[in-house]
């Protein structure tokens, strides 16, 4: 016990110390992804809407779905909120084997590689919220008091994405086939949420499963409160913000401890 929290105090203060570091690497991977592109920051709004009218057409004109928003805005509000943890997933997974150089011969904290794709995604969800907030106004769905959840939502997907992005970046460079592997478990687990369809709609089996996939739990109670006005499920959503936080304490930790060996792994 006394060694474990001894790294968690390591770990902490690290991170604070190293805050600078982080930022400065959010905004070189910002300035990066966008530089000398024509749309700019647009690209953060321009998928996730290119996806909602896609499915928009499949889900409403050939298999239609029944939601109690219009689909569009149901469809936009859970692509927006995945996709900041696909992104971030996805960025994550090679975050330590594409900076080599850094890794074997500066000495910094390097959960600060995930972080930093974790932080680039957030800002690329707030842009992209400004395209929800447009739709929201143009269907006449009104904000209500149960939006002051909302920033105990984003908290939780954060401790859930940034778990699972230290895990991803630790795993592909001991096995370098994990990226490879990722690629087609992401779009898998994208529809195996309710990314695209209300939890309602599934039953049986595949209802009692999809129930047991945090993501589910974190893109509906978005949308409960941005969408529907109300309270997030509590039991689902409060479980889910427990074992996030468990999740990401255990997969820091053995992040931390693995750190020695990453070096020779690059």
């Amino acid at each position: 016990m006394s060694r474990l929290l001894a790294d968690l105090k390591e770990m902490f203060a690290e991170q604070v110390s190293y805050r600078e570091l982080l930022l400065e690497m959010t905004r070189r991977d910002l300035l990066l992804r966008y530089k000398q592109t024509f749309m700019g920051f647009a690209w953060a709004v321009f998928v996730p809407l290119t996806n909602t009218a896609i499915f928009s057409v499949i889900f409403t004109r050939v298999a239609s779905i029944e939601t109690a928003v219009p689909y569009p805005l149901f469809a936009y509000c859970g692509l927006l909120a995945w996709n900041f943890t696909a992104a971030t997933l996805r960025s994550s997974v090679t975050s330590l084997t594409a900076n080599g150089n850094l890794v074997t011969k500066i000495y910094f904290p390097r959960e600060i590689f995930p972080l930093s794709s974790l932080l680039v995604a957030l800002v690329d969800m707030v842009v992209g919220s400004s395209v929800l907030l447009a739709l929201m106004a143009w269907y006449r769905v009104d904000v209500t008091a149960a939006v002051a959840v909302l920033p105990a939502i984003v908290a939780v997907q954060v401790l859930f994405t940034a778990a699972v992005a230290l895990l991803l970046s630790m795993a592909n460079l001991f096995y370098r086939d994990v990226k490879h592997i990722f690629e087609v478990a992401v779009v898998v687990w994208m529809f195996a949420t309710s990314v695209l369809y209300p939890t309602a709609a599934v039953g049986g089996l595949a209802g009692r499963l999809l129930a047991l996939n945090p993501m589910t739990h974190i893109i509906d109670a978005y949308r409960d409160v941005l969408l529907f006005g109300r309270w997030p499920a509590t039991e689902g959503f409060a479980l889910t913000a427990l074992g996030s936080s468990v999740l990401l304490l255990a997969s820091w930790l053995m992040f931390h401890r693995s750190e020695f060996e990453f070096a020779e792994r690059v």
